[in-house]
C-alpha cells in the first residue's frame, strides 16, 4: 500500500492539536490530538512511499514507528486514505487510459469521498462501463440526462423516442439547434456519443446478458416530454419493467413544476400501480380527471422552463449515478418535487399498496442490490 491523503478533501487546523479533514458536514472527519510533528508527516501521505519509507522518514521528525503504524490505522478508519494503485484490474485498466482518466478526475475525486475504502472510488468508476441504461425521452429533460450519464461513464446509454426534434426540444446540455428536423432518436444516439468519456466497451465484456452481446439493462430512466407520464405514469407501461425486475426511475417537467422520483425497485418499493391506487383512494375523482387529460388531444407547447427542465435533469442523473454506484438515493420509493418560482425541493413517500400486483407490499425495508456490474466490495461508516 502507497497511502494517499485524499487529495479531494480539504485540510485545515482545528485550534493547536485537532486537525479537520473536509469542508461541509456529509464529508468532514476531525482527527486529534496531533502534533506539529505529526501534522509535518502528514505532508509525506501523498501516495509516492510505502509503508517502509514512511517509516524510515518519520524518524527523521522523531516519530516512532508505532506512532506512524497507528495514525495510518486512524486515517484508514476514518476513510481518510487512498491508495493510487487499489481498485483492483477495472481501475487498473482505467488509469491505462489517461486521456479518460483526466477527463472523469473531478468525478473520481467526488466517489473518493462518498466511497471510503481505498481504490474503492475509481473501481465505482470504472465500473460504470459496462453497464447499460436506457432513457426513455429525449426532449429537454431526458436527453440531458442521456449526456451526462454518458459523459460520466456509463458504457451503454440508449434513448428511445419517437418524432422529430423541434425548436423547443434544443437545450445547452441537451439536443443541439442542428438537430432540428432530425429524428429525435438519431438526434440522441449522436449526442450521447459525442458526450462519451472514451471508446464503446467490448461487446460481452462484463454484466453482458447470456446469448447477447450487450449488457442486461441496469436501470430504466422514465423521461418523456409530456411531464403528465411523470406525475400519472401509466402501469401498464410500468409492468413489464416490473415483471423482469428492471429498476427504473421517473424524471420530467409538467406544468412548470419539476419531478425526480419515484426510483422503483420491483418488489421492493411502491410502483405507478402502486401510485395510481393510492390516488384513487385518496381522491376518489382523480381517475375520472386523469382520463380526461390523457385523451385529450394536445397542441400546446409543454410548459417546461429551461433552468427547472436542467435542475431536473441534472438530480435525475446524479440519483441514477449513486443508484449506479451500488446506493439507495432519496428518490427510493420517493418523489421529489419543486414547482416554479419558489422552487423549493419536498418530497413524498410514495409507499406500497396492498391491492398492487406488484407485491411490494409484503416487504417491510429494501434491500439494496447493486446495479449490474456495480462494485460490491463492503464499505465502513
Amino acid at each position: 500500500m502507497h497511502p494517499m491523503l485524499k487529495p479531494a478533501l480539504r485540510r485545515a487546523w482545528r485550534g493547536r492539536n485537532t486537525v479537520q479533514f473536509g469542508v461541509t458536514p456529509a464529508h468532514a472527519v476531525t482527527l486529534g490530538p496531533m502534533d506539529i510533528a505529526t501534522g509535518s508527516f502528514l505532508e509525506l501521505l501523498d501516495g509516492t512511499r510505502g509503508l517502509p519509507l514512511l517509516r524510515e522518514e518519520a524518524r527523521a521528525l522523531d516519530l516512532s514507528d508505532r506512532h506512524v503504524d497507528i495514525l495510518v490505522s486512524r486515517l484508514a478508519e476514518a476513510g481518510l486514505l487512498d491508495d493510487p494503485d487499489a481498485g483492483g484490474p477495472e481501475a487498473d485498466a482505467l488509469r491505462r487510459r489517461a486521456e479518460t482518466l483526466e477527463r472523469q478526475r473531478p468525478d473520481a475525486a467526488a466517489l473518493s469521498v462518498v466511497h471510503p475504502a481505498p481504490g474503492s472510488g475509481l473501481r465505482r468508476l470504472a465500473a460504470r462501463r459496462a453497464m447499460r441504461v436506457q432513457v426513455r425521452g429525449a426532449g429537454r429533460v431526458g436527453a440531458s440526462i442521456a449526456a451526462v450519464l454518458s459523459g460520466s461513464g456509463v458504457g451503454h446509454v440508449e434513448v428511445l423516442d419517437g418524432g422529430r426534434a423541434e425548436p423547443w426540444d434544443v437545450a445547452p446540455g441537451g439536443l443541439p439547434a442542428s438537430s432540428v428536423g432530425e429524428r429525435r432518436d438519431t438526434a440522441a444516439r449522436q449526442l450521447v456519443r459525442r458526450s462519451a468519456v472514451g471508446g464503446p466497451p467490448r461487446p460481452g465484456g462484463a454484466g453482458a446478458a447470456p446469448g447477447s452481446g450487450e449488457p442486461a439493462l441496469s436501470l430504466i430512466v422514465v423521461a418523456p416530454r409530456d411531464g403528465l407520464s411523470v406525475y400519472a405514469p401509466d402501469p401498464d407501461t410500468a409492468a413489464p419493467w416490473i415483471a423482469a425486475g428492471t429498476p427504473h426511475l421517473y424524471a420530467g417537467v409538467i406544468e412548470a413544476t419539476g419531478v425526480v422520483g419515484p426510483l422503483v425497485l420491483p418488489g421492493g418499493t411502491g410502483c405507478a400501480g402502486c401510485l395510481a391506487l393510492c390516488r384513487a383512494e385518496a381522491d376518489p375523482q382523480w381517475p375520472r380527471m386523469l382520463a380526461q387529460w390523457k385523451s385529450g388531444r394536445r397542441t400546446c407547447v409543454q410548459a417546461c422552463d429551461l433552468g427547472l427542465a436542467t435542475a431536473v435533469a441534472g438530480l435525475a442523473a446524479a440519483h441514477a449515478l449513486s443508484f449506479l454506484d451500488g446506493e439507495l438515493p432519496a428518490s427510493t420509493g420517493t418523489r421529489w418535487e419543486a414547482a416554479m418560482p419558489l422552487l423549493d425541493w419536498r418530497s413524498e413517500r410514495l409507499g406500497p399498496h396492498l391491492d398492487c400486483a406488484c407485491g411490494a407490499a409484503g416487504h417491510t425495508e429494501v434491500e439494496l442490490t447493486p446495479a449490474a456490474g456495480a462494485s460490491q466490495d463492503t464499505m465502513a461508516g
